[in-house]
């Protein structure tokens, strides 16, 4: 009975540390190696100068180009990270106030091809 007590404790054990794990990667942005804030996948985040008061000036054909790292809304935010509201309603996650982007442009893992895009108005996200 204690050997069926222990595999059925460790069975619920692992299942709780791996739904942790897949909580947190979901849709949070991650820090890679080169100190550069990514999504899940590795491709780089980016800010925007004229986002301003938690509030993304990007909408449209900018966000067309500049697709927004969208949150659920299950998601937490926790630390330097929260959630904005969009114009279209939709939710967005920011870094320390600024929200967060993609850009169209980088094609792989590691590419930072927006940095100093527009007169340098964007950049990656440094934490």
């Amino acid at each position: 009975m204690k050997k069926i007590t222990s595999i059925v404790a460790g069975i619920f054990l692992a299942a709780g540390v791996t739904a942790c794990g897949s909580m947190a990667m979901a849709t949070a942005p991650v820090k890679t190696t080169d100190g550069v804030l990514t999504n899940a996948a590795g491709m780089t985040l980016y800010t925007f100068d004229r986002d301003a008061g938690g509030k993304s000036a990007c909408n449209g054909p900018c966000a067309a180009n500049w697709p927004p790292l969208m949150a659920q809304d299950t998601d937490k935010p926790a630390g330097d990270y929260s959630i904005i509201t969009r114009d279209d309603g939709k939710k967005q996650w920011a870094y320390k106030g600024k929200p967060l982007y993609h850009w169209v442009k980088d094609q792989k893992p590691g590419d930072k091809t927006g940095d100093g895009f527009l007169n340098n108005q964007w950049h990656v996200v440094k934490p």
